[in-house]
């Protein structure tokens, strides 16, 4: 639910304070409480959206046995840390062992008829050139991807080598530019020098200037000349480039098409070797093939018991502590079928969903044992998060990496910080009431949280950091503007108007109208 701050208003012209004091008169005559004073300052505002839930394991999986059976051993206790490969329990595999047994060696008696079924040479000849022809295909998948990526690197030299001339274009026309006003300067200069020179025939040092500097614009412009030669040459290699990238391009056209019809014939050489190889056992029919599939299901029939045998142990998919165990040797385990409703972007499951064992976050009852149904459950406790449910209309402010605080009830003086991972994209009913499930990132992880524990939780959806601020018990509305009373050093008071920024729970946003330091009025209650 929602958490924000209420603004006491006045109603009517008649409310205005104007006074010189806030000392008021009830009808009754009794006198209202004296007023107390603060100033705007800076400080930061925020707002957010609050709701409750429970601390949570960052991962949570449950854990059981795909059959049932007699518990043999339990190997873990609750609290205990687990690495990933650990044994956790087993379950009487004797069962399994023989049936394994059995089936193996029917693998071996059917492959054995197999195998006298394929000493025909015909068959043989043929299936070795079917291997062949597909050898063919490898080799010329192989010597096509060498081919396409040798075209491909021509292609991009080509056009690096054409980026690499642009560049060098670009700096020939900078120095045609440079150049232009080399000679522009020069000419300029030896116009002057011409003209004193004009002015006093008889200075002869005049004349020697105005004859050095024409001859270095003489210069100067020469260097104009080079200078766009330059450019017509990084033109001239430009264009070659760019018919290197086309003729690159159109060889790893042809490479690619040369390739498409190597492998079409690679691929009707293995069809043809197929077609000799199925002629080859048509004299006797089925009999292969058959007698294969036979391996084949008995094969099956050992990957499916040496699976059955395997699963009588349970072992850890991953590294974390045992938080529920509900099972003991030579108590009887049903099949596991329990599945966990994972928090939003979470490998966790929302407390207190699907037998998790936790204080459900909607506040509905907890289940009879830890781990619900589920024999063992296993949890990354190494990091905690924050899963709680919000109604739809604070769920449309909350994104993903907005600040949150929360507050345990179990640790009363600890405000915990954290951030929001993810919001459901979905609703749950909880109640009745529609809502999004949130995951919080916990920023540190204190020695006294536990899994579990009811967490209050505000999302700020806005802040502002070191703005002008001003108590919300001193503001009013007065003609559908905001006011306060400010107390002048003479001891006067005066309304004033000013432009107010967000709302938070404490003090309001000053946008304009008031200066840091004013001393407001703070009314205090009869």
């Amino acid at each position: 639910m929602s958490s924000l701050p209420t603004r006491l208003r006045t109603i009517g012209a008649g409310t205005v304070v104007l006074g010189l004091t806030w000392a008021l008169t009830s009808c009754s005559g009794s006198q209202a409480g004296a007023p107390t004073f603060d100033t705007v300052s800076r400080g930061d505002v925020s707002t957010g959206v609050s709701a409750s839930g429970a601390l949570a394991a960052k991962t949570s999986e449950q854990l059981g046995f795909a059959v049932g059976g007699k518990l043999t051993s339990v190997d873990v206790k609750v609290g205990q840390k687990v690495e990933a490969g650990d044994v956790l329990a087993t379950i009487d595999s004797r069962a399994a062992e023989a049936t394994l047994k059995q089936a193996e060696a029917n693998v071996e008696a059917q492959s054995a008829v197999l195998a006298g079924s394929s000493d025909n040479p015909a068959v043989q000849n043929a299936a070795e050139s079917l291997a062949r022809a597909r050898h063919v295909v490898l080799e010329n998948e192989q010597q096509g991807a060498a081919s396409s990526r040798a075209d491909s690197k021509a292609v991009s030299r080509a056009k690096k080598q054409k980026s690499t001339d642009e560049d060098a274009k670009d700096d020939a026309e900078d120095a045609v530019d440079r150049a232009n006003d080399a000679c522009d300067d020069a000419k300029d200069l030896a116009e002057k020098a011409g003209e004193a020179a004009a002015a006093d025939p008889t200075n002869n040092a005049a004349a020697t200037i105005a004859a050095s500097a024409a001859t270095g614009a003489t210069t100067a412009c020469g260097a104009v000349g080079s200078a766009e030669a330059g450019v017509t040459a990084a033109k001239q290699r430009i264009a070659a480039d760019e018919t290197a990238i086309v003729t690159a391009e159109q060889r790893k056209r042809v490479d690619d098409a040369a390739l498409d019809v190597a492998e079409a014939n690679a691929n009707a050489g293995v069809a043809s070797a197929q077609g000799v190889y199925n002629s080859a056992v048509a004299a006797r029919p089925h009999t292969l093939d058959q007698q294969q599939a036979l391996v084949d299901a008995a094969q099956a029939q050992v990957d499916a018991a040496q699976k059955t045998l395997d699963d009588t142990t349970l072992k850890a998919p991953s590294a974390g502590t045992i938080s529920a165990v509900n099972g003991s040797k030579g108590e009887y385990l049903s099949a596991s079928s329990g599945t966990s409703a994972l928090a939003p972007g979470s490998s966790a499951a929302i407390p207190g969903a699907s037998g998790a064992g936790a204080a459900s976050a909607a506040g509905a009852a907890s289940p009879t044992r830890p781990g619900g149904t589920q024999f063992i459950v296993l949890s990354g406790l190494d990091q905690l998060q924050v899963v709680l449910p919000f109604e739809e209309s604070d769920a449309a402010q909350i994104k993903k990496g907005q600040s949150v605080d929360v507050q345990l009830d179990a640790i009363p003086d600890l405000v915990a910080k954290g951030t929001v991972e993810s919001i459901a994209p979905s609703a749950t009913p909880i109640s009745g009431v529609v809502s999004y499930y949130a995951t919080v990132t916990l920023d540190s992880r204190d020695p006294r949280e536990r899994d579990g524990q009811t967490a209050n939780a505000t999302v700020l959806t806005q802040e502002r950091t070191a703005v002008l601020t001003v108590p919300n018990a001193a503001v009013r509305q007065q003609g559908g503007a905001d006011t306060v009373v400010v107390y002048e050093p003479s001891g006067d008071q005066r309304t004033v108007s000013f432009e107010a920024g967000l709302v938070g729970p404490d003090r309001t946003e000053v946008v304009s109208g008031l200066n840091e330091g004013d001393r407001v009025v703070v009314p205090s209650r009869p």
